[in-house]
């Protein structure tokens, strides 16, 4: 499998559209985003979960912002829970202040850069296809209250020794297309057909995309999304922890990404099969 990694300004949408198409996934680079503004927010975040605070935001089922305690949280059709604690940041949940200013500054420039990636897909796909979509795929997330910012923190490991526990067990994204800034630490791993694992790059200033179920259902599986890990670290690296950001691009709920199902049902659905609703 080789997922492609795309220069933002010079290279062709059609050689990233291509890259999603064959393996569900792309790496950006050159693109818009400042390095600065993506550490920053990384160390604000180490701050928050390395303090009691955190457990002041817990989070609301229904609303489903705020903290995630460490461990709340399965793969689908996995009873063992991911070694991680997170947060989810919309911009009208609750957001702690010392953090709010630069994430929110990180999750709308995300969102401006899906918008773009997101009208590079449906110009690049086939007639058929794009007669089928309830609407222009950037149209649906215009103004979305569920994209979601989750800020991930994997502690250190040497701590938990339960047998089949990892970061994050295999999984596909619900959302439409999923864009990750460059975690601190390698781990991030991707599925072929042929069941082989393939680490993604994860260099400083990369942003990784990839294809959620949502997409694959409007596009009726022409993209596809690609089942991927986060592995547990070998030897020394056990004693470190690893962040990542994730922004999920989801529809407005009432956004139709089949005939007879919407957005909201199907991100509901999604949430009871992984233990968070």
């Amino acid at each position: 499998m080789h997922v492609l990694n795309i220069d933002y300004r010079s290279s062709s949408p059609a050689l990233f559209c291509q890259s999603l198409k064959d393996t569900g996934f792309a790496v950006l680079n050159n693109h818009s985003l400042s390095a600065q503004m993506i550490n920053e927010v990384y160390e604000k975040w180490l701050d928050f979960f390395y303090s009691e605070n955190k457990n002041e935001f817990l989070f609301d089922k229904e609303k489903q912002d705020g903290y995630f305690p460490f461990r709340s949280e399965n793969a689908k059709g996995y009873t063992i829970s991911d070694l991680k604690e997170f947060y989810h940041v919309y911009p009208w949940g609750r957001i702690p202040e010392s953090t709010r200013e630069v994430t929110l500054k990180l999750y709308f420039a995300l969102q401006q850069l899906a918008a773009k990636l997101l009208q590079w897909i449906e110009n690049h796909l086939p007639k058929n296809i794009l007669q089928q979509l309830s609407m222009p795929l950037k149209s649906m997330i215009d103004n979305s209250p569920q994209t979601l910012l989750r800020i991930l923190h994997y502690p250190p490991l040497h701590q938990y020794s339960e047998h089949g526990a990892v970061r994050a067990a295999p999984h596909e994204d619900i959302n439409l297309i999923t864009l990750l800034p460059a975690a601190t630490a390698p781990g991030l791993e991707v599925k072929d057909t042929q069941g082989n694992w393939h680490a993604v790059n994860c260099d400083p200033g990369n942003i990784v995309i990839n294809v959620g179920d949502m997409l694959q259902k409007c596009t009726e599986y022409y993209f596809k999304s690609t089942t991927h890990r986060v592995v547990n670290p070998a030897g020394k690296k056990n004693n470190c922890s690893r962040f990542s950001m994730p922004l999920f691009l989801h529809p407005r709920p009432e956004v139709r990404i089949a005939s007879t199902l919407t957005a909201s049902e199907y991100l509901r659905e999604r949430l009871r099969e992984i233990g968070v609703y």
